[in-house]
């Protein structure tokens, strides 16, 4: 939805159609710069500092002759004041400022005409030297000056940047541009800027990490003609030209394991994967996903691996181990693993009677468990769903430190080997950090004969109306049957360990656009 036009926009229109009757061109196209913003600024402001007499005069005329004597810099006007004939403004390129000093006398009528017609939040590029002033700022004396795009809305407020979250998500550029000159901020918070760069970092060190242990990164479909890879509701789309539908992927893991039946022995991908289903704090369509297997290895192996990987990430992202979230200080030095029935005895209240250890495995036992939790289930779960409802209810809210839960049913496990002394559980972990499921890895099922009977037990669930149950698919199986040799496998929600490393409490504010219902006038 579009503004509807007020005083201040039509006020900018006519300064634009005022620069052009002026006979500068508007919207150029390009504008060669010796230096960034951020380059002038970090190279020099620790120069810059109340002087005075010789002091001040000295340092100017160091600075003047840095850089051959003029720097070209261009960005955003985040501040404007005219003192007469002369002014002061602020450029900035999104992440620092630097003050700029004009005068009427050096840029000519001209030009000081053009200024005359700039708005908060125009782009202009500038030429000139540096200098302090005398209140001890780091500072460009502007000698020439060239308009460079016009701002025909209005910017955002500068001292406390977006704080309307609605804006803030549908509109993440005015977001950005408002972070660029944030000036109250809690210590440690993050501006939205500097959240999408730390993700960046994030991604960074996850490739290099596995780049430098042998992996090869590798690229799957993001459209398949079957909903498989995970348990859940899958978004459908059409292809014309083969008349088939095909479905947004769920996960890429039975691609990614094809590989490894093709000889590939250690791959991973970083890449969207979209699921049909609700939104909320930790959830959004579409969301990017960390999927890594390797053979000869099985889940005890992923773990230590998983648990090096994030710990590596606090150390060079956060640069302490002890990593605020929210009310919490999350302690990467502090890792411990449970089964899930473990977790859920420890975390049993007080108040309620306590099921044993393998009441947990026993329908009865699970179904007193969740009347005693007030958990309402549904009578068609299976009893693995059921124990695994439980877990969800009473566990999930108490794991803020980093967490392994192992020991999952196989009826919640359709993709991964089976304990040889005890078939009723999988060789699966999930880490759960600040109450959020954050990985999950299996020893990999390679037993083709093994497999097609999940899917089938899958494709029951379906018929029975559960439809995020799994689909067979036959060429998954086809390539099982040419051998996959011992592999463990594990995806990570790369959005919740953005979360938990920048301090973000929703999925949206690590996410630059996430989805919304659509815009009402």
């Amino acid at each position: 939805m579009l503004e509807q036009d007020n005083d201040q926009i039509q006020q900018r229109k006519r300064h634009l159609a005022d620069i052009a009757a002026l006979g500068h061109p508007v919207y150029p196209t390009r504008f060669d710069r010796t230096h960034t913003v951020t380059e002038l600024f970090t190279r020099y402001h620790q120069q810059a500092g109340k002087k005075e007499g010789e002091e001040l005069e000295a340092a100017n005329q160091a600075l003047k002759a840095a850089e051959g004597g003029e720097v070209r810099i261009a960005g955003r006007i985040m501040t404007m004041r005219l003192m007469g004939k002369a002014a002061f403004a602020h450029l900035s390129d999104g992440l620092h400022q630097l003050q700029v000093y004009l005068r009427k006398n050096d840029l000519g009528d001209d030009v000081w005409n053009l200024y005359q017609k700039l708005d908060l939040g125009d782009w202009i590029g500038i030429s000139g030297y540096l200098f302090i002033t005398k209140t001890g700022e780091l500072s460009v004396h502007v000698t020439s000056l060239k308009f460079l795009a016009k701002a025909l809305l209005p910017m955002p407020d500068k001292y406390h940047g977006v704080t309307d979250k609605e804006l803030r998500y549908r509109q993440r550029y005015v977001d950005l541009i408002a972070s660029g000159a944030v000036h109250e901020r809690q210590p440690g918070e993050l501006t939205s800027r500097e959240v999408f760069e730390r993700r960046a970092q994030i991604i960074r060190e996850i490739r290099r990490y596995f780049d430098e242990r042998g992996y090869v990164e590798v690229e799957t479909p993001m459209l398949s003609p079957l909903a498989t890879g995970a348990a859940a509701r899958p978004f459908i789309t059409h292809h014309n030209a083969l008349d088939i539908d095909l479905y947004a992927r769920i996960a890429p893991e039975l691609y990614l394991k094809r590989l490894i039946v093709g000889g590939f022995e250690k791959v991973y991908e970083i890449n969207r994967n979209f699921r049909n289903e609700g939104l909320s704090y930790k959830h959004n369509p579409e969301f990017t996903m960390l999927e890594w297997y390797q053979t000869y290895s099985d889940f005890n192996d992923l773990m230590d691996l998983t648990q090096e990987l994030l710990t590596m990430l606090a150390d060079k992202v956060c640069g302490s181990r002890q990593v605020l979230f929210q009310d919490h200080i999350i302690d990467f030095n502090n890792w411990q693993r449970l089964t899930m029935r473990e977790a859920v005895l420890k975390y049993w209240p007080d108040d309620a009677t306590r099921p044993t250890l393998e009441g947990l495995l026993e329908r009865k036992s699970l179904e007193d468990a969740a009347a005693a939790l007030d958990l309402g289930f549904d009578p068609k779960l299976n009893d693995g769903q059921l124990l695994g409802a439980i877990f969800e209810h009473l566990v999930e809210p108490n794991l803020i430190h980093p967490t392994f839960i192992t020991e999952f049913p196989t009826e919640l496990s359709p993709l991964s080997k089976q304990k040889p002394d005890d078939p009723r559980f999988v060789e699966r972990f999930e880490l759960y950090i600040a109450n959020m499921e954050v990985a999950n890895a299996f020893s990999e099922l390679n037993d083709p004969a093994e497999q097609l009977r999940r899917f089938q037990e899958q494709m029951k669930q379906r018929e029975r109306g559960d439809d995020e149950a799994m689909v067979l698919d036959e060429d998954y199986i086809r390539a099982l049957s040419y051998g996959m040799p011992p592999t463990g496998g594990e995806g990570i929600g790369i959005d919740r360990i953005v979360m938990i490393l920048t301090n973000q409490r929703s999925i949206r504010d690590v996410i630059l656009f996430p989805h919304m219902r659509p815009e009402t006038k």
